[in-house]
């Protein structure tokens, strides 16, 4: 933080009424946020939100073409919040207005890039030991949250707390660029790897029906980082509100089995089979209208699209930002594509990879 930041921070806080308070910085993640964890005597820690507004490109306008969605950058074609405060003000307003738990906003400052937060914790998902029964309750109450989630539409613009932010559809530009990811950043990884003009071709082709099925479907509130590293064990609130939820400010109406291909398809953690089925069942028994092949095929082919999008990050991450530490997640992402492939969608996907991908280059 450069002084002049820290100064600005500085003067948020005291504003805040907790200009005394004890800072302690937070790991930080693959974002440009930073966070603090505030203490003061006799009071209950806060979380401080620190996101710089010059160090990303704009957000998408709502009314943009594809064109000027380009010209803008990275954040407009992805449809990604840019990091804007006011989406993380009115998207926490949203869930919270759900009976969901999402950080209540104590003060925030969405032009200067502050905000102040309820502290929800550190019992992050992240940590629950796999094949526990914790980690089947856990899981039942991240799909009961999207249960009610799911069970009307959102609005096309959310409000709370004096902030205002529409909610985009995940629409064919932000798909396809997601996917792209991939064919432009692992090959930058794996140089041997060469995508000419068939290959790319053959890609689109595989992937235009997969993403006309997404926005078709796009119906539902998606948080888009629904994962183990975003989601907090809360066992003194009742219900779906035990699952603490951060990080949503990217949030976009989409389809459902999005968010949970986020959840069961974690880069950061394994996923049983055993708790990958009984999350989909325990789903479409509280959403009997759901068709359930259409979605489970739905779900294999979002999944598809989501590992390959996450392969392409990560790849970034390494070549581009110098964060080796992302290779670690990557053959885990290479097993849930695999499972992924075992459903008949995405057609064609399987043997692109095996033409294009060797097994050697896959981890």
């Amino acid at each position: 933080m450069t002084s002049e930041r820290e100064a600005a921070a500085k003067a948020f806080l005291a504003k805040a009424g907790v200009g005394m308070a004890a800072r302690t910085a937070l790991p930080g993640d693959a974002s440009t946020r930073r966070y603090e964890r505030l203490r003061l005597d006799g009071r209950e820690s806060l979380i401080f939100m620190d996101q710089p507004p010059l160090l990303e490109t704009q957000p998408c306008p709502p009314t943009a073409t594809d064109d000027q969605r380009r010209a803008l950058g990275f954040n407009a074609m992805y449809r990604l919040a840019a990091g804007r405060v006011d989406a993380f003000v009115a998207c926490a307003g949203y869930l919270r207005g759900r009976g969901l738990s999402a950080p209540r906003v104590v003060a925030a400052d969405p032009p200067a890039g502050f905000a102040l937060l309820e502290d929800l914790g550190d019992d992050l998902y992240a940590g629950v030991a796999a094949g526990s029964e914790e980690e089947t309750l856990w899981y039942d109450t991240a799909v009961d949250a999207l249960v009610l989630l799911h069970a009307e539409p959102p609005p096309a613009v959310l409000e709370a707390d004096g902030c205002a932010w529409p909610l985009l559809t995940y629409d064919d530009l932000a798909l396809r660029s997601a996917g792209d990811l991939f064919l432009e950043w692992f090959p930058q990884l794996r140089p041997e790897l060469k995508f000419d003009r068939d290959a790319r071709a053959a890609w689109e082709a595989i992937w235009a029906p997969v993403r006309a099925r997404a926005v078709a479907g796009a119906s539902v509130f998606c948080h888009r980082d629904y994962h183990a590293e975003n989601l907090i064990w809360l066992p003194d609130r009742q219900g779906a509100a035990r699952v603490g939820m951060l990080d949503f400010q990217d949030a976009l109406r989409a389809h459902p089995a999005w968010d949970f291909s986020m959840l069961l398809h974690d880069a950061r953690r394994d996923i049983s089979g055993t708790i990958e089925a009984a999350s989909l069942r325990r789903y479409l028994a509280a959403r009997p209208s759901v068709d359930r092949r259409a979605f489970a095929a739905d779900f294999h082919a979002l999944g598809a699209l989501n590992m390959a999008r996450i392969l392409g990050i990560f790849s970034r991450l390494i070549v581009r930002d110098g964060k080796p530490r992302y290779g670690a997640f990557m053959p885990r992402l290479w097993r849930y594509l695999d499972q992924c492939l075992a459903d008949p969608a995405p057609a064609g996907l399987a043997g692109w990879l095996d033409r294009h991908v060797p097994q050697a280059a896959r981890g």
